[in-house]
């Protein structure tokens, strides 16, 4: 298999823990997000058991967030200001540092997913391209030329603020924004909307085309701002309602308002897709950011 590693897949509801090689997934532990000292804890446990049974070469964590990744910054891999409670200022990376001594990598969970559906999934092939989450919240990763992006912190795609539909009155589910992306799509804002968990929801429903017209602004966003070869959407509001994606798509055209005539939705559909690793995406990315350490 060559040069064994451990990843951390860090998400707000789960985290998958995993021992494998680049590419590879050879054991898997899955465990519930709670707490930090709780979470990190067992995570750490799992990581020791493999270490008492061979050589780790190196750890990857991807973590949601906002999460510090400039491992020049004295607060490098702690939480900053989220919404999961009890996570603000959690210090992730110095955490299981310690307790492990190994080298690590860290990066956002979906800057992880970036990275294993660009090496390995959907967007094999492309320089550019935007991993997009929409589930217990809503999150983007972008990879150009096989490097995730970061500059002052790290790509917020949840939080910027989408052109709302006349007579929509939904306030939206954000704590910080209100009505921002994550606040009108992920699984929270949409059982908050329409008062039920959004999996019961028939496709038939008329709000699935509120819903897909937000996306479609977010998505036409993205188009207009990156350009990237690839844009793969997954999450579990993204593949537990399909027919989603493709309401979203066929709106865009109409978005762009003429603009980029080659845009048209048969483009487009080759452009957006759906993940091809499925749940695979993060723990296959936390690998890959341990088999990329110096």
């Amino acid at each position: 298999m060559g040069r064994c590693y451990a990843g951390v897949e860090l998400g707000g509801t789960k985290t998958v823990v995993v021992l494998g090689a680049r590419g590879t997934i050879t054991e898997r532990v899955q465990l519930p997000t709670t707490l930090p000292d709780e979470t990190l804890g067992r995570a750490t446990e799992v990581i020791m058991r493999w270490q008492e049974r061979g050589e780790i070469a190196a750890l990857g964590v991807a973590s949601f967030g906002p999460i510090r990744v400039d491992r020049a910054a004295p607060d490098f891999g702690t939480m900053l200001e989220t919404p999961k409670p009890g996570w603000s200022g959690a210090p992730v990376a110095a955490t299981m540092n310690g307790a492990l001594g190994l080298p690590l990598a860290l990066d956002t969970d979906v800057n992880a997913a970036a990275l294993a559906e660009a090496a390995f999934g959907a967007a094999r092939g492309c320089s550019s391209m935007i991993y997009l989450t929409i589930g217990t919240g809503l999150g983007g990763g972008v990879v150009i030329d096989g490097r995730t992006v970061r500059g002052v912190l790290h790509p917020e795609l949840g939080h910027v603020r989408l052109r709302r539909q006349a007579g929509d009155s939904f306030a939206g589910a954000c704590p910080f924004h209100g009505d921002c992306a994550e606040g009108l799509l992920s699984g929270p804002a949409l059982a908050a909307r329409i008062g039920r968990n959004p999996a019961e929801l028939p496709a038939t429903d008329p709000v699935w085309q509120t819903v897909a017209q937000d996306l479609a602004e977010l998505l036409t966003m993205l188009v207009l701002t990156l350009s990237p070869q690839r844009i793969v959407v997954g999450g579990g509001v993204a593949n537990g309602q399909p027919h989603l994606l493709s309401a979203a798509v066929s709106r865009i055209p109409a978005l762009l308002g003429g603009y980029l005539v080659d845009m048209t939705e048969e483009r487009l559909s080759e452009i957006i897709v759906p993940p091809m690793l499925g749940d695979d995406a993060g723990p296959t990315g936390a690998l890959l950011l341990a088999a990329a350490v110096k």
